[in-house]
């Protein structure tokens, strides 16, 4: 399988028309659909519908294109930290994180680093703890922020001293707002928005469950912007983490913990047998450093 013909196909997949595609990559049309024809030819099976209104992926046409997205990106990963190998500290760190404030230390590492060594960046991938560790396993991130356990066989990790607070962001003219604290069984009678991501969140969906059976979950989430939004239209009450909306000055809205307190630990992971870049080593080194430091 050709990586330039995966391009070819991604382009396709994106532009959902093989004209617009083939103009973009500076094709022929007849070009293009001969080589995505012999790529179905080679794995057996049909990976576009096309129909009058533009092309549409099979079922096995949207597997692929996931899997050719990983490939893809591991390539120019790749090729990147291969060109870049020398003595001079360059190139890109790749990490992955879901939403916590406890990214604060992996900004306060990177500005740090960024002093000394002004020719590393960030790549920085959001997602939920699984995502994150599936992107780990494939070599697509050096570094992830996880709230879950992670295997000790197969990864290093280290616990991040800043811990996240659960709570209840709502608007500021709420009954519940300017309280110390709220229960889970008080939030029964008012409109609910959750996250749905797996892993440290499914704490909150099965404690609802288990202290207010009957409440009104309005929507599922799984990014807090977004959830914020709808608290500020007034749709609902969302659980979330502490400091990850900005509800201090002329904010519409306002954060208040759960109680009891319920914290949220999380933990910085890399692979067991890693092989990383010098950019990477040197995060690593500098991170651990300062993780030291920040516990003392």
């Amino acid at each position: 399988m050709d990586i330039r013909v995966l391009r070819y196909f991604l382009a396709v997949a994106r532009e959902q028309s093989f004209s617009q595609a083939a103009e973009r990559l500076y094709l022929s049309q007849p070009t293009l659909s001969r080589q995505l024809h012999e790529l179905e030819q080679e794995l057996g099976k049909q990976l576009f519908i096309r129909g009058n209104k533009g092309v549409t992926l099979t079922e096995e046409g949207m597997m692929l294109r996931k899997r050719a997205e990983e490939i893809i990106e591991l390539v120019e990963k790749t090729q990147e930290e291969v060109s870049r190998s020398s003595e001079h500290i360059s190139g890109k760190v790749y990490i992955g994180a879901g939403e916590t404030y406890a990214f604060k230390l992996i900004a306060d590492t990177a500005q740090k680093l960024q002093l000394e060594y002004p020719d590393i960046s960030y790549s920085i991938f959001s997602g939920d703890g699984t995502d994150v560790l599936e992107r780990l396993d494939k070599g697509l991130v050096d570094f992830g922020i996880i709230f879950q356990h992670a295997d000790p066989t197969k990864y290093e990790s280290v616990e991040i001293p800043l811990h996240d607070i659960w709570g209840v962001l709502m608007r500021k003219d709420s009954p519940l707002a300017g309280r110390s604290g709220v229960s889970i069984r008080e939030l029964a009678g008012f409109p609910l928005i959750i996250p749905r991501q797996p892993n440290h969140n499914t704490l909150i969906s099965d404690l609802v469950s288990k202290e207010a059976p009957d409440a009104n979950v309005v929507a599922e989430i799984n990014l807090i912007y977004n959830a914020s939004v709808m608290v500020k239209e007034g749709m609902g009450y969302a659980l979330t983490l502490d400091r990850l909306i900005n509800v201090s000055g002329n904010s519409e809205m306002c954060f208040v913990p759960l109680e009891p307190p319920m914290e949220a630990t999380c933990r910085f992971v890399w692979k067991r047998y890693p092989v990383f870049t010098k950019a990477a080593e040197k995060f690593l080194e500098q991170f651990i450093s300062d993780m030291q430091e920040y516990k003392e």
